[in-house]
């Protein structure tokens, strides 16, 4: 690589880079790669032989069998992997092995470059307790709660944990100290709960994680989920580049996110950018990463934890900016400074242009809890157009099990604004088709229908409040009934007719052949759970 005078990039930042992972964001990183003139390796284990991102790279190289710590979590085979392909730098993903400082440290001793913050600041932020510290050191509110872990092994812990409790109030929530995605955490009504959530709780965040430490926090209700991206250079300039709102969620974890958050005036945002900046100072960020905040209704802001690395919605913030953030990552690795371009979108990131969308695709099941569904994908067929992007790694056949994550697809829309954003989205919804197992598509199109989504009255309780199920399903599958019945009685000569599809937004005439598509698309592509 060369830097011409007039301080642009010019040629890739590296010759070959291992993707550590699979699935949408190892296609992800690959495309991003192979814009650069990056040659790519891809790593796969027994289940992935001949998944789309071990097609899609210049090398392939099997790591293990199905199970992940057999496979995508062995360091010792995925730095192995990296030096015998030649590669000269490792791009992590998420998940998996990406904030596991002992994988950082090991590339670095095989003389690869790790994608990503250094391993002493993955340490740091890996701990939740010491990210707390860090941002209440440079004034930043984190939420109210303990900064150190509660003495959870001590014989007189229980007291020290009441007292720290009382002082905290109820309800509260106890936290794993290096956990994160909703495991290791409990929520607690009332005192009388409380030694019994901190023995669950820590229970199992040893078992998730292999360190059982645990905090209080109390718990913000009516709370909005919004984060901040943030990118920083080995020089110590940080920005941040916009906010996401995460907060239409289950179970602690993410279903759709969109930016910018909506309702933020241009000082909100700028505060809120700067709260996040700090943290990100405060603990030497280097690469990319996401500073995390709970925001009341009043506006208060508080501090929840920053995760370093390229998060599954990134491409939010991409469809918002026009910047690559996994090439902007790599450039950071290879030692470049902050690029005009990103220097230009955070000088102006108060004042976003444009509105984008994202919606996470699983193979899970909205009616039951959003329980992870396995099976074999038939027909999957994503939708196109203007303003509309698909992130996924499947295909039709696929066969999804138990070993990894659920997500099929992240599908994502960009417009003007935020209605025409939704409107966009519930059109490329309507495009979707998938069967063969349940997925969340139900859920999504009655998430962009719900009038308090239209109306932005998001908070992290929103999926709990207005999501019921029984009663759509049923009336979902009694359409569908009725719209094949119609059909058959236009078939015996009563053409005509106006009826609602399946899922009740539109009217088609039973002479056509639209109630027939209709009907089938309820039983076989939506797959609606009955």
């Amino acid at each position: 690589m060369s830097l011409r005078k007039d301080g642009a990039r010019q040629g890739p930042p590296f010759r070959r880079v291992l993707i550590a992972n699979r699935g949408e964001i190892a296609l992800r990183v690959i495309r991003a790669c192979h814009d650069l003139g990056i040659e790519t390796v891809a790593i796969h284990s027994d289940a992935d032989a001949d998944a789309r991102h071990v097609r899609a790279a210049d090398q392939a190289i099997r790591i293990g069998p199905p199970p992940a710590s057999e496979s995508y979590l062995r360091i010792d085979a995925v730095v192995e992997a990296a030096v015998a392909s030649g590669s000269d730098a490792v791009h992590p993903g998420y998940g998996f092995l990406s904030e596991r400082p002992a994988f950082a440290e090991a590339c670095r001793d095989a003389g690869l470059t790790f994608v990503g913050p250094e391993p002493a600041t993955l340490r740091g932020l890996g701990d939740k307790l010491h990210a707390r510290r860090a941002a209440a050191g440079v004034g930043v509110p984190v939420v109210p709660g303990s900064l150190e872990p509660i003495p959870v092994e001590r014989a007189d812990g229980f007291d020290a944990i009441a007292d720290a409790a009382s002082q905290i109030g109820f309800p509260l929530l106890v936290k794993a100290a290096a956990g994160g995605g909703g495991r290791g955490m409990r929520v607690v009504l009332e005192p009388r709960d409380l030694p019994a959530a901190v023995a669950a709780a820590a229970h199992e965040a040893e078992a998730a994680f292999g360190d059982g430490a645990v905090y209080l926090e109390r718990r913000i209700d009516a709370a909005r989920h919004i984060e901040v991206q943030l990118l920083g250079d080995a020089a110590g300039s940080v920005v941040a580049i916009g906010e996401r709102d995460c907060s239409v969620q289950r179970r602690h974890q993410k279903l759709v996110e969109e930016g910018p958050a909506p309702g933020l005036e241009p000082a909100a945002r700028q505060r809120l950018h700067a709260l996040a900046t700090a943290v990100a100072r405060a603990v030497g960020l280097r690469n990319a990463a996401t500073a995390e905040f709970l925001v009341e209704p009043g506006g208060e802001a508080w501090f929840l934890e920053v995760n370093a690395r390229l998060q599954v919605e990134h491409g939010v913030t991409e469809l918002i900016t026009g910047l690559d953030l996994v090439q902007e990552q790599l450039w950071l690795a290879a030692g470049w400074p902050l690029g005009a371009d990103v220097l230009a979108v955070a000088a102006d990131a108060a004042h976003p242009a444009r509105h984008a969308i994202e919606v996470r695709l699983s193979a899970e099941d909205p009616g039951r809890g959003f329980a992870p569904t396995a099976g074999r994908l038939g027909r999957w067929r994503a939708p196109s157009g203007l303003g509309v992007r698909m992130d996924d790694w499947v295909e039709d056949g696929t066969v999804i099990g138990g070993d990894y994550d659920p997500l099929l697809g992240k599908l994502l829309v960009v417009d003007a604004d935020r209605p025409r954003a939704i409107a966009r989205m519930v059109r490329a919804l309507d495009e979707l088709e998938v069967s063969g197992l349940q997925t969340t598509l139900p859920f999504h199109r009655w998430l962009m229908a719900d009038p308090a989504f239209r109306a932005a009255e998001l908070a992290i309780d929103f999926v709990d409040r207005r999501w019921r199920p029984d009663a759509m399903r049923a009336a979902a599958a009694g359409v569908a009934a009725d719209a094949a019945a119609r059909h058959h009685a236009a078939d015996a000569g009563h053409p005509g007719q106006v009826m609602p599809s399946p899922d009740g937004r539109m009217a088609t005439p039973t002479g056509s052949r639209s109630p027939w598509r209709a009907a089938g698309r309820a039983e076989a592509v939506d797959r609606w759970p009955r």
